[in-house]
């Protein structure tokens, strides 16, 4: 099945051309069927270029999927026409009363300031508060997911002495939970951060399971107990040449980078990246859908508030 975006955005042309099944509002109107609402907080300043990678790893499943877009008002993007942004986005006071089966909130290039310096910061609390009462489960990923951390658990990221960059090996410390249905005992997901959270940080909360680890990258995995929430420290979405496209443009600045760790071939940045990542980043974002989204969401939407407070 596929996933409903708005007509005319961008990633349409460029998924149906990876022969990707993406269905517009106006056929989608003539379908009888009650599809996932989805809502994507968008933090991240290249964002068609991230509305592609999600909505490229949310299509392959069973499941229709409908798919809004949400900005923050108290940060104004420069990386994104204006005009895309009131097409395709919607702000928190348009959907306030309205109720979600998930939603994504993204990373974003702010890992060195303190979360209170953050311009959005108090607009990215009202939302993450939000969703407790009107999103059945919550994905963040990467800072997105230290923002949630530090404001539901109080769990503060940490500043790396280096840069985590390139593409990693990771292990499961719960591999029989749905969320990791199909994986092979070792996978492989990028990390671009330079920021983290510690392990014994998220093993002193009750509330909090740590399902994935990495000898190399640190955490990678965390969900609450009760399925709610999910904590992404990396980017399974990333593109084959995400990693080199940043690895040139911190060239480019004279920042002098290290290569990306276990991407470019013998670490040859003029070779190009082989991608080991793609199969089980299909999957997390699959089994996330189906087994903590579709598989336990209220049919009648509505119902998300009053199973929140029990």
């Amino acid at each position: 099945m596929p996933i409903k975006v708005q007509d005319q955005l961008p990633a349409i042309e460029v998924l149906e051309n990876e022969n990707i099944f993406v269905m517009t509002e106006f056929r989608a109107m003539h379908q009888d069927i009650r599809p996932l609402k989805l809502l994507i907080l968008n933090l991240m300043p290249t964002k068609i270029t991230t509305e592609t990678q999600l909505l490229r790893k949310l299509s392959n499943t069973p499941l229709q999927i409908e798919v809004e877009f949400l900005q923050t008002i108290s940060h104004q993007a420069k990386n994104v026409d204006a005009g895309h942004l009131h097409c395709f986005y919607r702000s928190f006071d348009d959907v306030k009363d309205d109720f979600y089966d998930g939603m994504i909130i993204t990373g974003a290039p702010v890992e060195y300031m303190e979360f209170e310096d953050v311009d959005y910061w108090d607009e990215l609390c009202r939302i993450m508060a939000w969703t407790t009462t009107n999103v059945h489960s919550t994905m963040h990923i990467c800072w997105g997911a230290q923002a949630g951390l530090y404001y539901h658990y109080n769990i503060n990221k940490q500043i790396l002495p280096k840069k985590v960059s390139g593409v990693f090996s990771h292990r499961m410390i719960k591999p029989r939970i749905p969320f990791f249905r199909g994986f092979d005992d070792e996978f492989w997901i990028p990390h671009s951060r330079n920021t983290s959270v510690l392990e014994e940080d998220i093993l002193k909360v009750p509330e909090l399971e740590l399902l994935a680890v990495s000898d190399e990258a640190g955490v990678f995995a965390v969900k609450s107990a009760d399925n709610k929430r999910f904590f992404i420290m990396g980017h399974p979405e990333y593109d084959a040449d995400t990693l080199a496209n940043e690895y040139y443009r911190d060239l480019d600045k004279g920042i002098d980078p290290e290569i990306p760790a276990h991407y470019f071939p013998g670490d040859d940045p003029t070779k190009k990246p082989v991608v080991n990542w793609r199969s089980h980043a299909q999957l997390l974002y699959t089994n996330w859908l189906n087994y903590y989204v579709y598989q336990t969401t209220p049919y009648d939407i509505r119902k998300i508030a009053a199973e929140k407070k029990r």
